[in-house]
């Protein structure tokens, strides 16, 4: 987003001139004009004993100014490494939780740090280190398995050694039935035209409990085979259960290499009619109540 710049007009000051009076028509004798001089030299002479500061060279200050630049831009990666890094969205796999168009911060150090962890996953080391497993119901960042300059952003469902399964739309976990209640209806606006979408709010083991979309009662996904998770990996779904490619799909199981990082909260939302940068049209673009909320 760039930052509105506040143009200040300039103003030029008129001059006025007054005749001159018989008195200054004689030219000026020198003693009329030496008192001015001792007056200027005082102000660009030093004091006797007093040090003179040099004035510096116009390719220094061009120097500092580079130097300046440089460190905002180290300050900015680390922070973007090792710390929080931005993400937009821009598919509806997570809706009903996060929608098209929300922009958000990820922890980077939830999980410890990976190579992926660095720009262009260029970090200098294989693993993790400081790594700490996910907790089950975390929102996570990570790299596509089959294409990891590619970031998905899912749901984490199953750990090391789970048992995942979904039957007649139903997630089970370690031959468990997960429960769902069902709440109010989603609404989805597509072409100008509105669709209600059963939405239910599931809770896992853990007591995690989130909101997920079953737009279809028999959708591709919604009957699969025994997906056993193998160590080290993770199971990853997404909340708009039948419109999501995850685990159940090409994304297959996820390295704990591969993972980013926990997304944590909105800091911005638009509904599409207005690009981040676009300022002069958010208010009738920006999801206000949506703005700096904790993603759950």
């Amino acid at each position: 987003m760039n930052d509105p710049k506040i143009l200040a007009a300039d103003e030029t000051p008129s001059e006025s001139g007054a005749p001159r009076g018989p008195a200054e028509s004689a030219p000026a004798s020198p003693a009329s004009i030496d008192p001015v001089a001792p007056a200027v030299d005082a102000a660009i002479e030093p004091r006797e004993g007093e040090a003179v500061k040099p004035a510096k060279p116009e390719g220094e200050s061009w120097i500092e100014t580079v130097k300046t630049v440089v460190y905002a831009l180290l300050i900015a990666l680390v922070i973007r490494t090792f710390l929080f890094q931005p993400f937009n969205i821009p598919s509806a796999s997570m809706e009903g939780t996060l929608l098209i168009g929300d922009y958000l911060f990820v922890e980077k150090f939830s999980y410890g740090y990976s190579a992926y962890s660095f720009p262009f996953g260029l970090g200098p080391f294989n693993g993790r280190i400081f790594g700490s497993q996910p907790t089950r119901g975390d929102v996570v960042v990570f790299k596509y398995p089959r294409d990891t300059s590619t970031d998905f952003i899912k749901r984490v469902i199953g750990l090391p050694g789970d048992r995942i399964q979904m039957i007649n739309d139903r997630l089970y976990i370690n031959d468990k039935v997960v429960p769902r209640v069902r709440v109010q209806d989603y609404t989805d606006t597509v072409d100008g035209i509105s669709y209600s979408v059963p939405q239910y709010k599931e809770t896992l083991p853990n007591g995690k409990s989130y909101l997920t979309l079953d737009r279809f009662s028999d959708g591709p996904a919604d009957n699969t085979d025994v997906f056993v998770v193998p160590p080290g990996h993770y199971f990853m779904m997404g909340d708009n259960r039948d419109n999501s490619d995850d685990s159940r799909g090409s994304v297959g199981f996820v390295p704990a290499e591969n993972l980013v990082g926990k997304a944590e909260i909105r800091f911005f939302s638009t509904n599409g009619s207005a690009h981040i940068w676009e300022f002069w049209k958010w208010p009738w673009a920006v999801r206000y109540s949506r703005l700096f909320t904790i993603i759950d």
